[in-house]
C-alpha cells in the first residue's frame, strides 16, 4: 500500500493594513483557515499538501485576493482566477 507523502507550503500575502486574512482552496473544502501576521505586514499560513495542482485564494477582510506572487492562474466561476500551486 502506497503512502502519500505530503509537504509542507507556506502561503503568504503581504498586506499592511489588513485585519484578518485567511487561506481558501480545494484543499481546504473552500473553507478559510487563518493567516497570522508577521510585523512585517506579511501573512503567512503553512500547510501539508501532497503532489500534484491545487487552486487557492485569499480572503482580505472578507473579500476574494489572488495572490499577486502567483504566476499560474485558472479561470473561476466568478469571472475571476484561482491561483495554483504545483506540490512535486
Amino acid at each position: 500500500m502506497a503512502t502519500t507523502i505530503h509537504k509542507k507550503q507556506t502561503f503568504r500575502l503581504l498586506a499592511h493594513g489588513a485585519h484578518h486574512v485567511h487561506l481558501i482552496g480545494d484543499f481546504t473544502g473552500w473553507q478559510p483557515i487563518p493567516m497570522i501576521k508577521g510585523v512585517d505586514g506579511t501573512w503567512r499560513a503553512t500547510v501539508m499538501l501532497p503532489a500534484g495542482r491545487h487552486q487557492y485564494l485569499f480572503l482580505l477582510d472578507g473579500n476574494l485576493c489572488e495572490d499577486p506572487d502567483c504566476s499560474e492562474r485558472i479561470p473561476n466561476t466568478s469571472g475571476g482566477f484561482n491561483m495554483v500551486r504545483v506540490v512535486e
